[in-house]
């Protein structure tokens, strides 16, 4: 990662997130997957640097950074463990919901412990029947005297049954986007259960579960902004998701490469070190190129995004796209160039493969970011 354009502040803290990613997630990486543990304690620690509120404002507990600093956090962090990284995006996305379209007294009730994470926070959008198409999601808020009686199954919930908050999109209206509405619900409201934790390819070290609304009452207070207003605010959570999620990708593809190198500079073949071979100093250039190509859009669509820019979501998508698969490709040549390694557990390197991958599918899959992207370009036209 180059640093010659940050500040001193932003150097600091990418050294800071660093040294925790190296001393608290890399070392346990691989038994976290292996076990499939979710490490509370160490995302406690995480928020003890003030990674648990990350946009928030400071006045609720949060550290109040802009999304140029969340990519070089997000990014540092990954390179320690893409899975632990991605769910602290996910868990800082509905921290900055909460903070962003919460009235002060939803503020003030659940962002000083979701920014401690002594409560976890969960998204929840995405339904068995509902993925790519968002606005067609089933889940009912039937309004009442005394609230309302939400029902309904969310699906691929990360953190799901350790988190305590949920930020939760139900239709409250007619068909379309213009009919949902975002909930906060906690954990233990009744009629709120959990389907068995998802056996993953990767992303091992958080749970995904299903989150089941079985006539869960919640006082209307529990309105997240106003009725209606859920699509956009899902939507507007997301893009800045896509970002983290984005830096996720690079960080854990910098870890690779880091990892190809070490491994190459270190082992012999034909009687000369691998890394002396011209063949293979040409892939580990085009993976760097690669790699700064991506940060570089990363860090103009958080930019832009930060300045209210009205192109960013198109940028947000852009970056969400292109860092991914960016990442991805990076991951998976850089196991190839472990040999038969790459392919062992021991090495990281297959875990930081199988992690990246499911980059290409949440947030929005990348074939949705084209849809963003191209209804951009043609938006004149039509």
């Amino acid at each position: 990662m180059t640093t010659t354009s940050l500040t001193e502040d932003q150097q600091a803290m990418i050294e800071t997130t660093l040294d925790f990613a190296q001393d608290h997630l890399a070392p346990h990486a691989v038994q976290w997957d292996q076990d499939k543990h979710f490490p509370l304690d160490t995302l406690r620690k995480a928020a003890g640097l003030g990674l648990g509120g990350v946009y928030v404002r400071e006045d609720a507990g949060g550290s109040g950074l802009s999304r140029a600093d969340g990519v070089l956090v997000f990014e540092a962090l990954a390179s320690g463990c893409p899975s632990i990284a991605g769910y602290l995006s996910i868990h800082n996305m509905v921290a900055w919901m909460l903070d962003t379209y919460g009235d002060e007294g939803q503020r003030a009730r659940w962002l000083p412990r979701l920014c401690a994470m002594d409560d976890l926070g969960s998204y929840c959008l995405t339904e068995p029947g509902a993925g790519s198409d968002a606005g067609a999601i089933g889940t009912r808020a039937v309004r009442d005297a005394d609230g309302y009686l939400l029902t309904g199954v969310k699906q691929f919930i990360s953190g799901a049954g350790a988190s305590q908050v949920y930020v939760v999109m139900a239709r409250t209206g007619g068909a379309g986007p213009d009919g949902i509405s975002a909930f906060v619900v906690d954990r233990d409201d009744p009629g709120l259960s959990f389907g068995p934790n998802e056996k993953k390819m990767g992303w091992n070290a958080q749970p995904t579960r299903q989150v089941i609304l079985d006539g869960v009452r919640v006082s209307a207070d529990r309105l997240l902004g106003r009725a209606g207003d859920g699509f956009r605010i899902a939507m507007n959570g997301l893009n800045g998701g896509r970002l983290g999620i984005a830096a996720c990708s690079l960080g854990g593809a910098r870890s690779a490469l880091g990892r190809s190198l070490s491994y190459l500079a270190g082992r012999e073949a034909f009687g000369a070190r691998l890394l002396d071979q011209q063949a293979l100093q040409f892939r580990l250039a085009d993976m760097a190129t690669e790699l700064a190509a991506a940060r570089a859009l990363v860090h103009q669509a958080a930019e832009a995004l930060d300045r209210g820019d009205p192109q960013s979501p198109q940028l947000c998508a852009m970056a969400k796209r292109f860092a991914t698969d960016t990442g991805y490709s990076v991951a998976d040549r850089a196991l190839q160039l472990h040999g038969g390694y790459g392919y062992v557990h021991e090495y990281g390197i297959e875990k930081i493969v199988r992690d990246l991958r499911v980059h290409q599918i949440l947030e929005g899959t990348n074939e949705i970011m084209r849809v963003i992207v191209a209804r951009g370009l043609t938006e004149a036209f039509r």
